[in-house]
């Protein structure tokens, strides 16, 4: 019998690519289970796809200096004990690690028991799981062909995408269903699941400007929501399909993050990013949105510029330049990694 184990997450950047391969995965492997934690994203989407759980402890590695980091090797040591006996029960042919610090005690006791694994990363640069992962893993899969050029062990296949996102939908209807003005142009306006705080005060405060204009889909994140309302603004904190809020939209205005990006361009819609700034966070999403402005496909307003202004005008630009990305989209071809990930993982299966 053949298993795959997935791991990683603590957010959805590092969970959901391997959920985007859990079709075909299940046509491949006899049993596919996930491991990770319970209080973070994947549990969430682990339910919600029919996947077995198991929890295993992580250990966070906190950017600032506390004490708190001296305690990271005796954790770890227990995290990688607890995976180890994960992993003897699952007896997995290979495990399969999209990063983050969820992943790391899952990855360190597969290697110690003699499991191979496949780890993913989705950004420009290495996360520091990974950098430590590395040590561990087999094969490094990337997002971006740069990012594998001067890693011995890696292979650059791209990002798994959700293959339900490319679904065709009859946007008419779902014009019809979020009350929008079929004759206005629909933007998308996105933080990311846990929303961002940045991006929202500005589009608050551009609010009527923005209304007047456009059709607004507005994922304001988690607990953040507006209080502000308007005839085609339709506001939420999250949406359960993503294909359907892409469909609708003709343009977007998000944060930086790999997934996010790649799903964007891949499908052509024109889109404004707005990465975390370093310091927010290692720089990961400055250095995603820096490669593609470079490609032409998307455009950048740093968050030190964002104001309700400047998003408003950016957005305008957006529009006036749509056929530019679309076409810019197009050239790149951003296609889908699954099929080069699945061979990668298909050579344990047997």
């Amino acid at each position: 019998m053949s298993v795959i184990v997935l791991t990683g997450g603590g957010t959805a950047g590092h969970c959901m690519p391997c959920f985007a391969l859990l079709p075909d995965l299940k046509k491949i492997f006899d049993e596919v289970y996930y491991v990770g934690d319970n209080d973070k994203i994947e549990s969430k989407l682990a339910k919600r796809h029919n996947v077995t759980f198991f929890y295993v402890p992580t250990v966070k590695f906190e950017r600032k200096i506390t004490l708190k980091n001296g305690l990271i090797p005796f954790k770890l040591l227990k995290a990688v004990s607890a995976a180890k006996h994960v992993l003897k029960n699952l007896k997995p042919n290979v495990v399969f690690s999209k990063g983050g610090y969820v992943a790391l005690p899952v990855v360190i006791a597969a290697n110690k028991l003699g499991i191979p694994v496949i780890s993913h990363e989705s950004d420009l640069s290495l996360g520091l799981a990974n950098k430590i992962a590395l040590r561990y893993s087999a094969r490094l899969l990337t997002g971006f062909l740069p990012t594998a050029e001067d890693i011995k062990k890696a292979e650059y296949t791209g990002i798994p995408l959700n293959k339900s996102l490319f679904k065709q939908r009859d946007k008419s209807k779902l014009i019809k269903k979020y009350g929008f003005d079929a004759k206005k142009r629909t933007v998308m306006i996105t933080g990311g699941s846990q929303g961002s705080s940045a991006i929202n005060d500005s589009v608050a405060d551009a609010f009527e400007n923005l209304a007047e204009k456009y059709n607004v889909l507005w994922l304001t994140g988690k607990g953040k929501t507006c209080p502000k309302k308007a005839e085609n603004v339709f506001q939420t904190e999250f949406c359960e399909d993503m294909g359907e809020a892409y469909a609708i939209a003709d343009a977007c205005v998000s944060r930086a993050g790999a997934n996010t990006l790649f799903e964007l361009i891949a499908l052509q819609i024109p889109t404004l990013a707005v990465p975390l700034p370093k310091g927010n966070s290692r720089g990961d999403q400055v250095e995603n949105a820096d490669y593609f402005r470079k490609k032409g496909v998307i455009s950048v307003l740093e968050e030190r510029r964002l104001t309700p202004d400047s998003l408003a005008y950016s957005i305008d630009k957006l529009f006036e330049n749509e056929a530019k990305y679309r076409n810019a989209c197009k050239k790149l071809d951003l296609k889908s990694a699954n099929e080069k990930v699945l061979a990668f993982l298909a050579e344990y299966s047997k």
